[in-house]
């Protein structure tokens, strides 16, 4: 099977699956954004699956994401979503090929995006990254959630950060399951939680949560955004260097 195949068959089976989860939610499928992510796959799996309808691509490692999205550059028209756990010195080189980026989830990384997005004369959308790991539900305590995020406390903090910077706009919330946990049960604050990032941005009203494994689960707990990897490519590859 040629890999145009491959992808168009497992694109049209998540389209499926997507459409059945929607269908039990009642909601509607125009409402729910596929990002492909793309890590470890090659720059010609983005353009096969730009070719095939998809707009929104998700890297999770800066230096794979930088040369990916040169590599494309404008042969497609597509929109870069940086997903993965990001140190405030890689702001700069993310800022120049990103669209959104997923993984808000403290005030300095907030500032240094917007340090980042006005020297490159960008605009970027960015979501706060919520820890949805009980451990986080309190004071928020821990410096460093396990799967990264903010905990719930600071949310609100983090999404005016984020509003307060020129050249970034408050996109809305993240959210990954933790390891362990049913995803009914891990998803079930996302509404409650996307209220306080909309109570700082009523227009910030994403929620990007749900993968492969648990997208019926983030759908019924009203996800827009959905980040899937395997189920459109395939099992991961070695890195691509």
């Amino acid at each position: 099977m040629s890999r145009v195949a491959e992808l168009a068959g497992n694109l049209t089976a998540l389209h499926a699956r997507v459409g059945a989860a929607c269908a039990a939610a009642g909601r509607d499928p125009a409402e729910i954004t596929l990002i492909a992510v793309t890590k470890t796959y090659p720059a010609a799996d983005v353009l096969i699956l730009a070719d095939l309808g998809l707009t929104d691509f998700g890297e999770n490692r800066d230096q794979e994401a930088s040369r990916k999205a040169a590599e494309v550059g404008a042969a497609a028209s597509i929109r870069w979503h940086f997903i993965g756990q990001l140190q405030t010195n890689k702001a700069h080189s993310v800022a120049r090929y990103a669209d959104f980026v997923h993984s808000v989830d403290r005030v300095r990384l907030a500032r240094a995006l917007g340090a980042a997005a006005r020297a490159a004369e960008r605009d970027l959308t960015c979501l706060v990254q919520v820890s949805l790991d009980p451990a986080d539900a309190g004071d928020g305590a821990r410096a460093s959630p396990a799967r990264g995020g903010a905990p719930p406390a600071r949310l609100a903090e983090v999404a005016a950060a984020i509003e307060a910077e020129e050249g970034l706009t408050l996109g809305g919330l993240m959210a990954v399951a933790p390891r362990f946990t049913e995803p009914e049960a891990a998803f079930a604050p996302l509404r409650r939680l996307s209220d306080v990032i909309q109570a700082v941005n009523p227009l910030a009203t994403a929620v990007s949560a749900g993968m492969s494994g648990d997208l019926e689960a983030a759908i019924q707990s009203g996800a827009t955004h959905l980040r899937i990897g395997t189920a459109l490519l395939g099992d991961r590859r070695p890195p691509v260097l």
